[in-house]
């Protein structure tokens, strides 16, 4: 059986089940180390754009790419600024 990608889906929109325990890190992740709901947002739809958004995970780093949104001093692999 052929594993199908999908490009510029975000883990949410693929198997919530399986990806479970990402979730659940996310939300554990001390309140004063996350983003902000409106700049995760952002940060989620800048990587919607990106063409290396590939099943929930960035092509260039390898990164579940809402966990990297969700954390106030990370940045996109394809920039050395903090968002």
């Amino acid at each position: 059986m052929e594993q199908r990608v999908c490009r510029r889906c975000l883990l949410k929109e693929l198997d919530g089940a399986y990806f479970q325990s990402v979730y659940e890190y996310i939300k554990s992740i001390p309140e004063e180390e996350k983003t902000d709901p409106a700049e995760y947002a952002g940060r989620l739809e800048q990587c919607r754009r990106c063409d290396s958004l590939r099943n929930g995970m960035c092509a260039l780093c390898g990164c579940f790419v809402e966990v990297r949104a969700a954390k106030k001093r990370q940045h996109c692999a394809q920039s050395e600024k903090i968002w």
